[in-house]
């Protein structure tokens, strides 16, 4: 069944919505920007459900340190809805320093300490409605000094901050989760004492103390060998938890409650374990990729251990990057750990980075965001970089990159690189050849919230253009996998059907291989048996192997037995675009030799423009507002070469709904009857 509301025709789920599609503030009503995403995903909200979505309770949010007061703009409302801010200095040994709203900003905690909380006035002063402000205190702000804040809004079903006063004999503590915790961090405050940690995985008999490197241990007196409920948790008489008169904190954390997405049906946040194997692979499956993990070794005396995606936790792979951690129970700066990493759908390592016969548990917070965009400027930027260091702003978290030399140094795989943050800094991947990807420190790291940051040296960048992506459903995602030599399929997180899809080997030489929703090669084969590559000219041509003659859906994408999309042992990076209603366009259009107008669905014009002849010899042409479409010339450059920029054409123009094509345009471009695809992006 369907409905027909302003915009278009979705798909009804199977609750009945209270409410009409209108703009509005009361349950089952949809402000504008809401539908836009309910048509986007094709579904319904569930009744009356308000959507919540992850980047809109939790941040992870890096910056520098400056000796003076600065304000943290993460986009988290603390000021009216609460939660917990826990900083830690990346370049230096200092304390964790946990800081929540209920016991009040300059109150803090440090987890790798048994220390009653203390007052710091110059630590974080202030909880605001997008962030928080920061005093000069070393701890939280010292000029030069990297820091990363991890913040947890309060939400229903993510996180909830409680405050007890202990009774010394057996009770239970209300929360306001509205689920069965998973998790549980209790830290006393009036004295000193252990931070108690309850988890799912272990027995209601047990605990683990986040200030300390000890396995899970026993003791019935904690938790009064009780698992916790949706309304409440219980606590023993153990002075860690529960003395006379003691004051408490508890840090409450769900497990898999959904109450998240737009129909409320989506988890946020998951506490697991992992069972590692004897050769130290495990792995756990969460059904979304994420964006931070809290995970300690249960069976051993090991550090605990924190990842997140904005500093250093790439996709694992064998001879790839380590993950870097941070540890709650020591004052370090951060580290090297292994070779463990993120996938589409969970977290972990196949090559024997965790210990060996042992079981870890975690918390894991899904990547955001989880909203579909709405302005290309949220999810796509162009720039020219007018030096060889410093940060290329994006205007919002880059996910991956294009590096275009305009100059043609002829320096492979630099002058056409694509980089991403899965994969981990400096990692490039030559368009214009077949080299496997190579590791350079000079060239792009993605540790920033806003772009991407240029660390030229050896490596040229001054002048280059950098078209910056952010992942978002319905758009744009990016996924590393492993190929296994036979028909398989791997999932991803675009949410819709992939439309167009670009494949690259990481390991070795191969073609780049492209899926274009509109191929038809040589005018007989569908989409799913034609191959195009990014690397080459040619037209595109019959292929059955590559994408297993199979169409990708809304959840996976098929790979054949090819060596260049899943040969065996092998890891690949797969970039995946979708048609997003005033954002980007996948399409495709017939040349007519005469001025034609491509209509995107825009309202004011393409900042990028990609396109390639399908049925015949054609480049890889790039064209961005950052260098100009303008009513006049506009520069361009070829993805499938070196070649520098080519100026003085005026090939394609603009037009508020996406671009026009010229008549002065080449074959390449134009000719009557061609036939040409494209991804434009507003």
């Amino acid at each position: 069944m369907s409905k027909r509301y302003p915009g278009g025709i979705i798909t009804k789920s199977p609750a009945t919505p209270t409410g009409p599609f209108e703009t509005g503030t009361a349950p089952g009503i949809w402000t504008l920007e809401q539908q836009m995403q309910f048509k986007q995903q094709g579904v319904w909200p569930l009744a009356g459900n308000v959507p919540n979505f992850i980047e809109d309770v939790f941040s992870c949010f890096l910056y520098t340190g400056t000796s003076a007061t600065q304000t943290i703009t993460n986009g988290i409302d603390l000021s009216t809805k609460g939660g917990l801010v826990w900083i830690k200095s990346r370049s230096n040994a200092a304390g964790h320093r946990l800081v929540d709203t209920v016991r009040g900003a300059t109150k803090a905690l440090a987890s790798s300490s048994t220390d009653a909380q203390f007052t710091e006035a110059t630590g974080l002063t202030a909880f605001n409605s997008a962030g928080f402000t920061l005093g000069d205190n070393s701890d939280y702000n010292s000029i030069g000094e990297n820091y990363v804040s991890w913040t947890f809004r309060e939400q229903p079903k993510f996180f909830d901050v409680v405050t007890y006063t202990g009774t010394g004999s057996n009770t239970t503590i209300a929360h306001s989760l509205g689920s069965v915790p998973g998790s549980i961090i209790v830290k006393r405050t009036d004295t000193t004492a252990d931070w108690a940690v309850y988890h799912r995985s272990l027995a209601n008999t047990q605990y683990l103390v986040l200030n300390t490197t000890a396995a899970a241990a026993t003791g019935a007196t904690w938790w009064n060998s009780t698992t916790p409920t949706s309304s409440v948790f219980s606590v023993g008489t153990d002075a860690s938890v529960n003395a006379s008169g003691g004051t408490y904190v508890a840090y409450v954390f769900a497990h898999d409650a959904g109450g998240f997405g737009l129909t409320g049906t989506d988890n946020a946040i998951s506490c697991g374990s992992i069972a590692v194997d004897a050769s130290g692979n495990g792995s756990a499956n969460l059904g979304y990729e994420p964006q931070w993990v809290l995970a300690k070794d249960t069976n051993n005396t090991q550090n605990w251990l924190i990842f997140d995606t904005m500093r250093v936790f790439p996709a694992a792979v064998s001879s790839g990057p380590n993950a870097v951690r941070l540890s709650p129970n020591t004052a370090n700066a951060e580290s090297a750990f292994g070779q463990v990493g993120p996938t589409a759908t969970g977290w972990g390592t196949s090559i024997g980075q965790l210990n060996a016969s042992s079981t870890y548990i975690y918390i894991a917070i899904r990547r955001g965001p989880m909203k579909v965009p709405t302005l290309g400027t949220s999810v796509f930027s162009t720039s020219i970089s007018s030096a060889d260091t410093g940060v290329i702003t994006s205007g919002f978290v880059t996910d991956m990159a294009f590096t275009l030399d305009r100059t043609s140094s002829g320096v492979t795989p630099f002058d056409r690189a694509a980089v991403d943050r899965l994969r981990n800094s400096f990692r490039n991947l030559s368009t214009a050849t077949t080299a496997a990807e190579v590791n350079n420190t000079s060239t792009v790291s993605f540790q920033q919230n806003n772009g991407i940051y240029l660390n030229g040296g050896t490596v040229y960048l001054n002048g280059y253009v950098y078209e910056q992506f952010g992942r978002a459903p319905g758009y744009f995602d990016v996924v590393c996998y492993t190929g296994t030599g036979s028909a398989t399929t791997f999932s991803h997180n675009l949410a819709v059907v992939p439309e167009m899809m670009i494949v690259k080997s990481r390991s070795t030489t191969g073609n780049w291989q492209v899926f274009h929703k509109d191929l038809n090669a040589l005018g007989t084969e569908p989409a799913d048996d034609s191959r195009i590559r990014l690397n080459s000219d040619a037209a595109a041509t019959a292929n059955n192997v590559i994408w297993n003659s199979t169409l990708p859906t809304s959840a996976v994408f098929s790979v054949g037995a090819s060596s260049d999309s899943n040969g065996s042992g092998v890891t690949f990076v797969n970039y995946l675009f979708a048609t997003c209603a005033g954002v980007s366009k996948v399409g495709s259009y017939t040349g007519t030799g005469t001025t034609q107008t491509i209509n995107c669905g825009f309202t004011a014009g393409s900042r990028f423009v990609l396109i390639k002849r399908a049925d015949d010899v054609g480049d890889w042409y790039v064209w961005d507002s950052a260098r100009g479409i303008i009513a006049g010339n506009d520069p361009y450059l070829l993805l499938n070469t070196t070649a520098a920029e080519v100026t003085g054409t005026d090939y394609i123009d603009t037009a508020n709904s996406g671009f026009e094509i010229s008549s002065t345009a080449p074959a390449a471009i134009n000719a009557n009857a061609g036939t040409f695809i494209f991804l434009a992006i507003a």
